[in-house]
């Protein structure tokens, strides 16, 4: 597993206000989506990566959440979605303010 990438989804995530799930992520980096975030901290950079029943992360708080984590109804839930989202979201094909 690549933390160096890890890292890297992370930051897109949080910059753009866009939930993916555990899934889509773990895919991405070669990892097992049950410890994916393992050792991280459970924090609003880190809330991002969610279930994708209940569109949440697991074992957070709500105080732990980023307030906007629920601002679009979209999850990623693919990893080539979340590719192609991280791909246009790079390269600015993708506004900001219209990634999440």
């Amino acid at each position: 597993m690549s933390d160096q990438r890890l890292d890297q989804i992370l930051d897109a995530l949080h910059l753009n206000h866009q939930r993916a799930s555990y899934g889509a992520v773990a895919s991405a980096i070669g990892a097992a989506p049950r410890t994916l975030m393992k050792g991280r901290d459970r924090d609003q950079r880190h809330s991002w990566v969610v279930s994708r029943k209940s569109g949440e992360p697991t074992g957070y708080a709500s105080d732990q959440m980023h307030p906007e984590l629920k601002s679009s109804a979209r999850v990623i839930e693919a990893r080539d979605e979340l590719e192609r989202w991280l791909a246009a979201v790079s390269e600015g094909a993708i506004p900001a303010e219209q990634a999440a």
